[in-house]
């Protein structure tokens, strides 16, 4: 099996190329027909990932030729080193967590599963090779208006990039339009004595091939609370150090269900906890609090991203940054340069793969003459904890800072006959509408298969339906996302005194 961070130093498809890249000048918007449709631009994307793939294919399709170039592996972070493999150990650990313990032991007996990681770790990195090949090399390989270049990418002006490659030579691309969609790496706080110390980021966390007996984690929000639960639940002793609480900028409801659920499980976490020194000492870290000493085997420091940005010499092209060194992009995905194009989590745009997708898909076809944009005002969210947490819209506060009076609901699953079937109600679903118009405008919950529901209060808030049409719509019984059906019914009656399935 190969390590992923051995595979970020090497390429592993696509047509290298020989030479310098030098296709005609780009012909202006007046010149034609074609130029609009893309035929005769040369468009280089540096990265590789799903904004990447996304603009390249769609800049493709309208007739570009297109050069991407990647420093590492194919691919980027969401397949080789974030949402899928993170998604595979978490299920893995659903599953020992199951057999470990249910609502069901009563009648199936419990039992300790035997973990055997390094076999995990296997059957989670075939199918992440399997799904970049599938998704991201065989896709490559099979559209010739499509080169790959492997090697690190500088801007030495607003129409020519230098490409540095492992052999050491460089190559020159010019080019007429450009995407820089180059992802962002795990940020690392500057707390004394950390840098000194063997700890985990995300990456190193995933294709660690042992479960520590003791895990610290430093951090409060989505990757390091989905991976500290998936480590307690294959054997690890965990110990969370938040700087405030759990998901501080959501609604204060889902932090306080998912410190109940982590509690319940045995996770401890310490609230408005700063670690103020490190050290590791005989194999074993120290982190000194203000609330004593937390000693763990090992530290996994998950405190959000950083987007990478530093080695493209950006200011050579002109393209503002902001204080975190996120590229500023327009809706249309535009820089301060007008013909560079920017989008993915190397952007002020959140950070989804979803959101960078649907980002490189649209700066493509900006790019061979289009006019699109991203609206984000309905963006859904989900985060892999168990129950889970999925969001989107508007939260209360959120909106009466911006000067909409709002309502809201609250329902807790012990109201949900799924939830009730399951055996599982620790949760609830929370419905924010526009007081005036009765129109639904925000949904946050905390539920088991959370992630599943939201996208349909995503197409309800997308439709502007109140409050009462999402009450009167026909939901499957006994499904989860009937709870939404009714969340929405509680503005105008007292749904414990509905008998199922009541319209």
């Amino acid at each position: 099996m190969k390590d992923p961070r051995t595979l970020l130093k090497a390429g592993s498809v696509g047509t290298v190329l020989e030479g310098s890249i030098r296709v005609g000048d780009f012909k202006s918007d007046a010149a034609g027909r074609d130029a609009l449709e893309g035929a005769g631009l040369h468009i280089a994307v540096i990265g590789s990932g799903s904004a990447a793939m996304a603009s390249a294919l769609k800049a493709a399709e309208k007739g570009a030729k297109v050069t991407l170039i990647e420093r590492g592996i194919i691919g980027g972070t969401c397949v080789n080193i974030g949402c899928v493999p993170s998604k595979i150990m978490i299920r893995a650990a659903h599953i020992a967590h199951l057999r470990r313990e249910s609502a069901f032991d009563g009648g199936i007996a419990a039992t300790v599963p035997t973990i055997d990681r390094r076999k995990l770790l296997a059957q989670q990195q075939a199918r992440v090779d399997e799904l970049r090949h599938a998704k991201y090399e065989g896709i490559l390989d099979g559209v010739p208006s499509i080169t790959v270049l492997h090697g690190e990418a500088r801007f030495k002006d607003g129409q020519c990039l230098t490409v540095r490659r492992d052999s050491g030579d460089e190559r020159v691309v010019n080019f007429d339009r450009c995407l820089v969609a180059t992802g962002a790496s795990p940020a690392v706080p500057p707390i004394p004595g950390l840098k000194d110390t063997p700890y985990w980021t995300s990456t190193d966390a995933l294709v660690s091939d042992t479960t520590p007996e003791r895990l610290a984690v430093i951090g409060s929000s989505v990757i390091a609370l989905e991976l500290a639960q998936a480590f307690a639940r294959l054997g690890s002793q965990v110990t969370i150090l938040a700087r405030s609480t759990l998901f501080f900028r959501e609604d204060p409801a889902i932090g306080e269900a998912i410190t109940a659920a982590f509690r319940a499980e045995g996770i401890k976490v310490q609230e408005h906890t700063q670690a103020r020194q490190i050290a590791h000492v005989d194999g074993e870290f120290v982190l000194t609090t203000v609330h004593g000493e937390v000693r763990a085997d090992q530290l996994l420091v998950a405190t959000g991203r950083t987007p990478n940005t530093r080695s493209l010499a950006l200011e050579a092209a002109g393209i503002a940054v902001n204080a975190q060194g996120a590229i500023v992009i327009d809706q249309g995905m535009r820089t301060s340069t007008p013909h560079i194009y920017a989008a993915g989590d190397c952007t002020d745009q959140p950070q989804f793969v979803y959101v960078a997708a649907a980002a490189g898909t649209r700066a493509a076809i900006n790019m061979t003459g289009g006019n699109e944009s991203l609206d984000l005002s309905v963006m859904p969210a989900v985060v892999f904890t168990d129950p889970q947490v999925a969001t989107v819209g508007y939260t209360e506060a959120v909106a009466n800072r911006d000067g909409i009076e709002t309502d809201s609901r609250t329902l807790s699953l012990d109201n949900v006959p799924r939830a009730l079937a399951n055996f599982d109600t620790q949760g609830f679903i929370k419905l924010v509408i526009e007081k005036a118009s009765g129109r639904l405008i925000g949904v946050q919950t905390v539920a088991p298969e959370a992630g599943e529901l939201i996208q349909t209060a995503v197409l309800a808030i997308r439709n502007r339906m109140t409050v009462q049409e999402l009450a009167d719509q026909l939901f499957p019984y006994l499904t989860m996302v009937e709870g939404l059906k009714l969340a929405a019914q509680t503005f105008s009656k007292d749904v414990r005194r509905l008998s199922c399935c009541a319209g």
